[in-house]
């Protein structure tokens, strides 16, 4: 009889058990991190960093018109190096996807034109939104392939 009186005694403790909730140890609330200090020393006034991004921005609907127009504005002055660098950058891209286009409406003979045209929308597109994002962070940004006709 003392097997059968333990033996509830013993899926009583063995529940009792499997029901604890196992809890993790809690954790300090995490810190936020410093702002790199590249960021810290940004000190190009906002004006700036707006004319910059639409210098490359505007090549998305425009072509090399507003980059051209910025560059023409401000190549003269001394203050705005970062803006006449990135209108210069854009404007170089944007004259080499007319080159592109050139080619690209000359290759329509062999059917190549159509595709070539599609993967320079589409690189102008995607590169121009990566430049724009970083003007207006005040980095400087080189196309990864543009004639530098203006240096």
């Amino acid at each position: 009889m003392s097997e059968q009186a333990q033996e509830p005694q013993n899926q009583a403790e063995n529940q009792e058990v499997e029901t604890q909730v196992y809890r993790a140890p809690e954790q300090p609330a995490a810190q936020p991190e410093p702002a790199p200090a590249a960021a810290a020393q940004n000190t190009l006034p906002d004006d700036d960093l707006n004319l910059a991004m639409l210098a490359h921005l505007g090549g998305i609907l425009l072509g090399f018109i507003p980059a051209l127009i910025i560059w023409l504005m401000n190549k003269d002055k001394a203050d705005k190096a970062f803006v006449n660098d990135q209108a210069k950058e854009a404007l170089n891209f944007q004259i080499t996807l007319v080159i592109g286009y050139i080619a690209s409406g000359f290759l329509y003979i062999i059917f190549i034109g159509f595709i070539l045209t599609l993967v320079l929308l589409l690189a102008n597109l995607v590169l121009c939104i990566l430049a724009a994002l970083a003007a207006k962070r005040g980095e400087t940004y080189r196309y990864p392939f543009a004639l530098r006709l203006l240096k």
